[in-house]
């Protein structure tokens, strides 16, 4: 997907809720009840929707840093309780 840097006004309700507008949800495939990470920047708030691209291209961050050998160390200490 190619995707573009655009500029979007929104504003915030009384609870802090704000829509995103239509077409960028469709370009990220939000759709009701998707979660998101909410990250601080020293820019502003980067709202990071968590769809199933998202996790897709999360695939194979952790190879080499141990992340399976430490859950299985883990689960074996679950167990062992």
């Amino acid at each position: 997907m190619n995707r573009t840097t655009t500029t979007h006004t929104v504003s915030f309700s009384v609870k802090g809720q704000v829509v995103i507008p239509r077409r960028l949800r469709t370009e990220f495939d939000i759709k009701e009840g998707t979660q998101a990470h909410v990250t601080a920047t020293p820019e502003g708030i980067l709202i990071t929707p968590i769809t199933s691209t998202y996790v897709r291209g999360l695939r194979g961050s952790l190879k080499g840093k141990g992340a399976m050998k430490a859950l299985q160390e883990d689960r074996k200490r679950e167990r062992d309780l």
